[in-house]
């Protein structure tokens, strides 16, 4: 293993897919580490082929069986949704030996087209996964490590205020993550660039590049808020229509995240309005104009950074084991608000996410209102700070270090 390769929690979940089905799907955006884990699982027995170079992809669109003969299995096709020409002919070659795993290794960085050329052509025959930039447990190294609702004993202690919000501006993609020296600032400003001239004018719903610059900066602004598409739209003059395609479109290249409502039968009604997040808190800090730390911490996005953060680590966390988590927020007509509801299957886990590093016992009292509407299916509850102390605040509600997560 390379001295500055990271290990990635997803890593014995490719191996078992790769075992078990002839074709792996592993999506995310881009630069998140999709073909450095992949060649470091498989580099010694799968080829590289990436599909970026216009030549390459011309030679697979104009003769797939050709290309399939020339770069025969076991192969790593990158980024393959530039060439959906090829996915029916992987079918004809997985089909002649469906019960070999781990036959075609595909990369992709936009979501929603990749799901529905694979899900047309290659259903029943493929997993499906995604890899986003580095989770903290990744960070730190220990990439299997529970969450705390996982685990009996949850461990205490802090990150020092600097280090912190020095990593939110960083942000988790792994370059950054193998190279601290590396300037932060202008590897965002060149992935945000490139983001855009690359894979923006891919998408059929984007015609204004700039207008829909400004339309990510606005967005980003607007973080852990409810999302009124309407009055963004006005704000920008466009359409609603052409707002709603701009998400889509972020949303489909896993740059941000869309928070839905947790609906219950409740006697309260429950407001309807998503939230979005970043995938990355360093985008959504460079997008916001943060560059330091302090002002970072100190301004009025500040709540939004750290919610960001601590939300992502969530995600990531149940997204590198290969599951799709249920994740989505509560908040009630009277403005009463649970930041995040992790539903395992069996509970719901409310967090409530606070900026101040002192926790005090009225920071539980939305937790305890939602404990009063949705009674027993709610498991317990964490207020997630910055600070290093973990202590009970209420029955059932524990403070807890952004750390421990």
């Amino acid at each position: 293993m390379s001295r500055d390769y990271i290990e990635r929690s997803i890593e014995p979940v490719l191996k078992k897919a790769a075992r078990e089905f002839p074709v792996v799907v592993l999506s995310g955006p881009r630069q998140s580490g999709k073909t450095t884990v992949l060649q470091h699982l498989f580099g010694e027995s799968h080829r590289y082929v990436s599909l970026e170079a216009p030549d390459v992809r011309a030679a697979a669109a104009a003769d797939p069986r050709g290309f399939l003969a020339a770069y025969p299995a076991p192969v790593v096709f990158d980024e393959v949704q530039q060439v959906p020409e090829l996915l029916p002919y992987i079918k004809e070659q997985v089909d002649a030996r469906r019960s070999k795993g781990g036959q075609y290794l595909l990369t992709g960085s936009q979501n929603l087209l990749l799901m529905a050329q694979v899900t047309e052509t290659l259903a029943g025959r493929a997993a499906m996964l995604r890899l986003l930039p580095l989770s903290q447990r990744e960070v730190l190294r220990r990439p299997s490590s529970l969450l705390p609702w996982e685990e009996e004993d949850v461990r205490a202690g802090g990150v020092a205020f600097s280090d912190l919000w020095r990593g939110f501006l960083r942000g988790s993609y792994p370059e950054l993550g193998a190279s601290p020296d590396r300037d932060a600032a202008l590897w965002h400003a060149s992935y945000v660039q490139t983001y855009l001239e690359r894979d923006v004018r891919s998408l059929r719903q984007v015609g204004d590049l700039t207008l829909f610059q400004s339309f990510v900066r606005a967005l980003a602004v607007r973080s852990g808020g409810l999302l009124n598409l309407t009055e963004l739209a006005r704000d920008l003059g466009v359409a609603v229509n052409t707002a709603k395609a701009w998400l889509s479109v972020l949303e489909a290249s896993y740059q941000v995240v869309i928070l839905r409502p947790y609906f219950a039968n409740v006697g309260k009604r429950l407001v309807k309005t998503p939230k979005v997040y970043f995938t990355d808190v360093g985008t959504l800090c460079y997008l916001a104009g943060l560059r330091d730390a302090e002002h970072a911490a100190g301004g009025p996005m500040g709540g939004a950074v750290f919610e960001t953060a601590v939300i992502g680590e969530v995600l990531k966390t149940y997204v590198h084991r290969g599951e799709s988590p249920q994740l989505s927020f509560w908040r009630s007509s009277t403005g009463t608000e649970v930041d995040l509801l992790v539903d395992t299957g069996r509970l719901l886990i409310p967090v409530e996410i606070k900026l101040s590093a002192t926790p005090r016992p009225a920071m539980a009292d939305t937790i305890l209102s939602l404990k009063r509407d949705l009674g027993q299916r709610i498991g317990p509850g964490y207020v997630v700070h910055p600070g290093d102390i973990r202590l009970p605040l209420a029955p059932g509600v524990t403070a807890l270090p952004s750390s421990s997560l």
